[in-house]
Parts: structure tokens; C-alpha cells; sequence
């Protein structure tokens, strides 16, 4: 197992202390930090955890409650491309299982898996505040609104294609013509 100096390097832990640097009160940095950490190694392994609390001044079990409590840390490795289906109330009303069940069955794997490529994890989140274009997922951030199955078929064939160039987000995505 990597040792917690061999897991952040000295330029990101620069860059946290620059986060801290910036705040009144350092603390307020920690979820940017987390963020910048999986940016880094792909999730948020707990040594990681232990050297932030050591960074931050504050017991580790803090920021490992934070690392739980918040859906966007990874606690495991997952895929390449974060498949992440909102279950919130209106996406479930506009067929976010469906979506799931689609997902789960062209992956070969479940909700919480990834494929055994590394290509693709599917996880479950809460609202990702787009109840307008439900259901709704994210690959790696990127939001999908309106997934019908037409449009993850046309997602999962350009992800597996390694074409991850999508419109901005605040532009409409609409499936390549065939």
C-alpha cells in the first residue's frame, strides 16, 4: 500500500494550502480539496483522507465523514466514466429506473459497479437539480437530461468510441444521426 506522502504530491498539497490560504477560516477549503484530490487519483482513498486531516489540523474521522456523506467523493476506484443517475423523486416519476435497468443491462454490471474494462461505474445520486430535463445522469459532471433509451444507446456507442467531446452543457445534446 502507497504511503499517505506517496498519495498527495507536494504540488497538490501546495495547492491545498493555497485553497486554505484563500479563506478566513482555512476549513472552508476541505470539499475543494476532496475534490481536487479525486480530480488527482480518481477517488478519495482513506490514507488521503488521514494526510487532509493532518493538512486541515482536524481529526481524520471528520473528513472521512464528509467523504461518506457527500455522493460526488469516491470511496473506491471507480470507471473511467462516471455514469451517475439521479433517483430523486422527479427523475424517478420520469423513469430514472428505466434508466438504470437500461444501463445496468448494456454494462453487464449493477448500480455501484464498475465494468471489469475500468471503462464504466454506474452510481445512484441524489437530485442533481435538473427536475426540468428529467431523468437526468452525469458522466463524470457532464449532465444528460431527458435520457431516453435512444439517447443512452447513443451515449454508452460514443463513450465506448472514446468520444467524450459533448456539446457545453448549456447547449442541447441530441444523438448523433445514424
Amino acid at each position: 500500500m502507497a504511503t499517505q506522502e506517496q498519495l498527495l504530491s507536494p504540488k497538490l498539497q501546495d495547492e491545498i494550502k493555497e485553497m486554505m490560504a484563500s479563506y478566513p477560516k482555512p476549513q472552508s477549503a476541505i470539499l475543494m480539496a476532496l475534490h481536487r484530490i479525486q480530480e488527482e487519483l480518481g477517488w478519495v482513498p482513506e490514507p488521503a483522507q488521514a494526510q487532509v486531516a493532518e493538512i486541515f489540523g482536524m481529526p481524520p474521522q471528520d473528513v472521512t465523514t464528509l467523504v461518506s456523506f457527500y455522493y460526488m467523493y469516491h470511496r473506491k476506484p471507480v470507471g473511467r466514466y462516471v455514469l451517475k443517475v439521479c433517483k430523486s423523486i422527479s427523475c424517478y416519476l420520469c423513469g430514472s429506473e428505466r434508466v438504470i435497468k437500461q444501463l445496468e443491462d448494456k454494462l453487464e454490471i449493477k448500480m455501484g459497479e464498475t465494468t471489469p474494462d475500468g471503462e464504466f461505474s454506474i452510481v445512484g445520486s441524489e437530485c442533481l437539480a435538473a427536475c426540468t430535463g428529467a431523468p437526468c445522469l452525469q458522466v463524470n459532471d457532464r449532465f444528460f437530461e431527458n435520457c431516453s433509451e435512444e439517447r443512452v444507446n447513443d451515449l454508452l456507442a460514443r463513450l465506448r468510441r472514446g468520444d467524450d467531446h459533448f456539446p457545453p452543457a448549456n447547449k442541447s445534446w441530441q444523438p448523433k444521426e445514424s
